[in-house]
């Protein structure tokens, strides 16, 4: 079917119309402030602590215009023995933003996440040559960096949390006593200690009571043994039931033969 000639601008017309008929709104900046998207490119911010001087945003950028400088410093040994390690300090960290373009290359190459974008954007002069913001600015900056988007509840749990989080639980491990609790044999012995009392008294009630009251049985003393010394030929001091070989031999009595070995 053939279009009807004209339709096109009655189209527009009715756009017009209806645009014409409601009210207009405007947002009196700058008393009233933006709502801006949570990450807008407004400019970027610099978390100084997670700095290591690595210089991959300043070789990555494609306008070079990131000017770092730094310096090194000798850190003590940890432990007693250690050897000497040398670390890169921070100098200087500036952003000339009359080059920089907002590709965001910088903070995507950053391997310990000291760059951020934030939304503030009122950061206009009136010479070019201020718009070299240092370190101090970048940092200011920083603290308007919006918070990272919720992950999603099936995603894992990002390396970095995990870690600080064992390393957290393990130093309160070592902080916190352990809880002493009561060994499994001494929990079976508790538990048999009822039983055994009263096995104790039954047996006590079983015992056989003495016939007669009139004699008390004595409690019998534990008999002491001493060494018996073995036999010997020899009569002892004293002994007179062997008669001695060399006293005279009384009368009616015979003597008695000498044994071998006697003179």
């Amino acid at each position: 079917m053939a279009p009807i000639p004209g339709s096109g601008l009655a189209k527009g017309l009715a756009v017009t119309l209806r645009t014409m008929t409601r009210k207009t709104v405007t947002e009196q900046y700058p008393d009233a402030q933006p709502d801006l998207a949570p990450r807008t490119r407004g400019v970027i911010g610099l978390f100084e602590e997670n700095c290591t001087v690595c210089m991959l945003c300043a070789r990555e950028c494609p306008d070079w215009c990131i000017y770092i400088d730094s310096h090194k410093e000798t850190v003590p040994a940890a432990t007693p023995g250690g050897r000497e390690r040398s670390r890169n300090v921070l100098d200087r960290f500036a952003i000339d933003f009359s080059l920089c373009m907002y590709c965001g290359i910088c903070i995507e190459v950053c391997p310990f996440d000291a760059l951020f974008w934030s939304p503030e954007f009122e950061y206009a002069e009136t010479d070019i040559r201020d718009l070299t913001h240092e370190r101090d600015k970048l940092r200011e900056w920083m603290w308007t960096v919006p918070a990272p988007p919720a992950l999603d509840p099936g995603a894992e749990e990002p390396k970095e949390i995990a870690a600080a989080r064992k390393s957290a639980e393990k130093l309160a491990a070592q902080q916190t006593p352990p809880v002493t609790e009561p060994h499994a044999d001494e929990q079976v012995r508790a538990a048999e200690s009822p039983a055994r009392a009263q096995g104790d008294s039954q047996q006590q009630t079983d015992q056989p009571r003495p016939s007669s009251p009139s004699t008390p049985s004595t409690p019998s003393s534990p008999s002491t043994s001493r060494p018996t010394s073995p036999p010997s030929d020899r009569p002892a001091a004293g002994d007179r039931s062997q008669p001695d070989p060399s006293a005279p031999a009384q009368p009616g009595t015979e003597p008695q033969p000498k044994q071998e070995g006697q003179e």
